[in-house]
């Protein structure tokens, strides 16, 4: 056995850039392939929504889904490889990838087949989030120190919350509103996959510092075992860069809701696991404008019947501005990447 698969506190940085070649190298290797497949099998493609921008029926037309599939396959091959699945953490992380891919799959599949943008229902599909999202906040939590299980840090201010059992609903809600966040995102070539690259990557380095006690501060609260946590992020990164070559404009392939609803969902798990739940919605902030755009569209409708936006999520009120698609999506990229150097601060 080489020596960096010895699982060591040690080896992780040697073991996450390894994983995140290999993540790399396999979606790029068998981009094409998956893409040749889902063509022949769907035919069709992803039905295009007829309420979203009219330029997406013409360009987009035909254009494959389910996507996700490289990402997640990719990502958890390399997991399996150089993460130790026996911890807690991995594993947990692992089966929200399946069961929430396995779900947006399924959605995936329906739509393709009826040819309709709307699948499963609402309430079916917060259903399956909420159901997995308990099964991994109770994994998690058996895993985590007692003496912080229930605590919310407070990044920059050095401040903690005991939430007690506040605790339980406050994480299902990061991990579904995180899921859901990323699906809402995911309207533009290359638009999530670039920013899911970006924000694991700051992740990463999170990892990195809740798994030593030598960072242990007031705000980087030591949890034993988490640093294995960059291992699975830098899987998830290669994954995401490689899907990006077949994703940026003119996309060759989307990601569907196989990959948004599976790696929004586990953003919001590793965020969870590493007690930084505010830090995500600092660094993943695009995410959280993206989804309070289209709440406040869909209240203001209701109470004057107009619209706030000229068309919700808010990357496609920018579209209706005017904006290039490649515009909107570098720009998002850029905020990301903004938010990402703000939040690695917080280590500081």
């Amino acid at each position: 056995m080489w020596s960096f698969l010895s699982y060591s506190p040690e080896t992780v940085w040697l073991r996450a850039g390894m994983a995140f070649l290999v993540s790399l190298v396999l979606s790029l290797a068998c981009g094409g392939s998956l893409i040749n497949y889902i063509k022949k099998i769907s035919k069709t493609g992803q039905p295009i929504r007829k309420d979203g921008p009219q330029s997406h029926i013409k360009e987009k037309k035909g254009t494959p889904t389910m996507g996700g599939i490289l990402i997640l396959g990719s990502s958890i091959i390399s997991m399996l490889l150089f993460a130790n699945v026996k911890f807690h953490f991995v594993w947990i992380s692992m089966l929200v990838l399946v069961v929430y891919g396995l779900a947006g799959f399924a959605d995936d599949y329906v739509k393709v087949k009826k040819q309709t943008p709307n699948a499963m229902t609402a309430k079916v599909k917060l259903f399956i989030q909420f159901m997995a999202a308990v099964l991994a906040v109770n994994v998690i939590g058996a895993a985590t120190p007692n003496s912080i299980e229930s605590t919310l840090f407070i990044p920059y201010l050095k401040f903690s919350l005991e939430l007690s059992w506040l605790y339980v609903p406050f994480a299902l809600v990061v991990i579904a509103g995180a899921s859901n966040a990323v699906n809402l995102s995911d309207g533009l070539d290359g638009l999530a996959g670039g920013m899911l690259a970006i924000v694991f990557s700051v992740f990463m380095v999170v990892a990195f510092a809740t798994g030593y006690p030598l960072f242990n501060e007031s705000s980087i609260p030591y949890i034993p075992k988490s640093y294995e946590m960059s291992v699975v992020c830098a899987s998830l990164v290669g994954g995401c860069i490689g899907f990006l070559w077949f994703n940026i404009k003119k996309a060759r392939i989307f990601m569907g809701d196989t990959g948004s609803l599976a790696l929004g969902a586990v953003l919001g798990v590793v965020s969870v696991i590493l007690k930084h739940e505010i830090l995500l919605a600092v660094v993943g902030i695009v995410f959280v404008v993206e989804t309070l755009s289209v709440i406040i569209q869909v209240v203001y409708f209701k109470k004057t019947g107009k619209r706030f936006f000229r068309m919700a999520p808010i990357h496609h009120h920018f579209e209706q501005l005017g904006w290039s698609e490649n515009k909107v999506v570098y720009s998002f990229w850029g905020v990301t990447l903004l938010a990402s150097v703000i939040g690695l601060l917080s280590l500081i």
